[in-house]
């Protein structure tokens, strides 16, 4: 597990959709499937996936599990680690790619949960609290912590997407 926190430099929204197209082909030569499990980006992983030519053969979709209930209910993150620790945090990241990474039977699942402001979440995690986490078959969960310190709501979000889609074009290359 890797755990760090990392500054946050903006791309555009072309880099981003390249690295998009990136990453299937990445998951093409090596022949793995893609599912996401996001809440604070609220689907915006899946949709730049989606919209690269040849998704369909690799990226298998996504949930979106906004609230705690529904991280539960669907991805089945222990409602205990949801009440000790809050939605945002290392452990729920871990949990939510691998209740996607099940659900869906894919090779990688990749998770984000965090808080985009504009007030801290009901646990009192700061706005700017982001976790991104990957999930894969036979191999070790990864969780990267993020803190987009003075970004708007909408900055955190688009951060908060570059930087799972980085994460997961780390795991494609493994």
């Amino acid at each position: 597990m890797i755990i760090r926190a990392v500054e946050h430099k903006p791309a555009s929204t072309m880099s981003v959709e390249h690295q998009a197209r990136r990453i299937l082909q990445q998951a093409k030569s090596h022949g793995l499937t893609i599912v996401t499990a996001e809440s604070c980006t609220a689907g915006a992983v899946a949709t730049v996936l989606s919209t690269a030519p040849g998704a369909a053969d690799y990226f298998l979709g996504g949930f979106v599990t906004y609230t705690k209930k529904m991280k539960n209910k669907i991805l089945r993150v222990p409602l205990k680690l949801l009440k000790n620790k809050g939605a945002v945090c290392r452990e729920v990241a871990e949990a939510m790619a691998a209740g996607a990474l099940k659900l869906a039977d894919a090779d990688i699942a990749v998770s984000v949960t965090g808080v985009a402001g504009p007030e801290p979440d009901e646990d009192g995690n700061p706005v700017g609290l982001v976790f991104c986490g990957a999930a894969m078959r036979r191999r070790k969960p990864i969780v990267v912590r993020h803190f987009f310190e003075g970004l708007s709501r909408d900055a955190i979000n688009q951060a908060a997407t570059e930087e799972t889609l980085t994460l997961l074009q780390h795991v494609c290359r493994r």
